[in-house]
């Protein structure tokens, strides 16, 4: 029986809220390590703007469903690193 059948829906948001915590800090060390060099030359632009059209998509769909908690928290935080990473880029061009 799949383990998702023995957890309440409680268990399962919280278990949402886990994952988006642990996605949303995936960007947390890029960020930093941007920010304390002053240097995103390696960061490829596109790649940014994917991860921002992507989180914003995937907050539209976070806003349409019931308990979309953890799909809105994650996404909002990936989407705030991610034009973080993108003010980085272009703020300290070389």
């Amino acid at each position: 029986m799949n383990l998702l059948f023995h957890l309440s829906s409680s268990q399962v948001v919280l278990i949402g809220y886990i994952g988006s915590f642990l996605t949303s800090i995936t960007f947390i060390p890029q960020v930093i390590q941007a920010w304390k060099t002053k240097s995103v030359g390696d960061l490829s632009i596109w790649m940014i703007a994917i991860v921002i059209t992507s989180t914003i998509i995937w907050l539209i769909y976070g806003f349409g469903i019931p308990d979309g908690g953890p799909v809105i928290v994650a996404n909002f935080i990936v989407l705030a690193l991610s034009l973080l990473l993108l003010y980085f880029k272009l703020t300290f061009r070389n």
